[in-house]
């Protein structure tokens, strides 16, 4: 569930995700902001093109405020009900978790976005011969 042959390893590796090879991006660390958006024109073992058409990854917009809301909701949970600050205390904590997450969310929407049109294909080895 969880190996290669999964949208859910594809997804938090940053792998291509046909062949779960090579990854997408030409520095593994998002941290490196100013190479946070650098990926490969295509996979060098499967072929496949990460950027489908024009502009594909600005639909990874939409993915990333679902993961911003998602971070956000989880910030003030672990805040507000398990250490029982206030509501001050709470927002600092989404703030803060949204400004040190940015750079993880921006990748795994780019992710999750490209898993939405590209399944793992366990055959590429065999289509790419002929």
């Amino acid at each position: 569930m969880f190996g290669k042959g999964s949208k859910i390893y594809a997804i938090t590796t940053g792998c291509c995700p046909k062949c779960n090879e090579e990854n997408m991006y030409k520095d593994t660390n998002p941290f490196h902001l100013s190479k946070i958006y650098d990926m490969h024109e295509q996979c060098s073992h499967c072929g496949l093109t990460y950027s489908i058409e024009p502009s594909f990854f600005y639909g990874a917009m939409y993915v990333s405020y679902a993961l911003g809301v998602a971070f956000s909701v989880a910030a003030f949970i672990v805040s507000y009900v398990f250490f029982k600050t206030n509501l001050k205390i709470a927002f600092i904590a989404i703030v803060v978790t949204l400004i040190v997450m940015m750079p993880i969310m921006m990748r795994l929407s780019r992710n999750i976005w490209i898993s939405f049109f590209v399944s793992y294909d366990k055959n590429w080895k065999e289509k790419l011969s002929k």
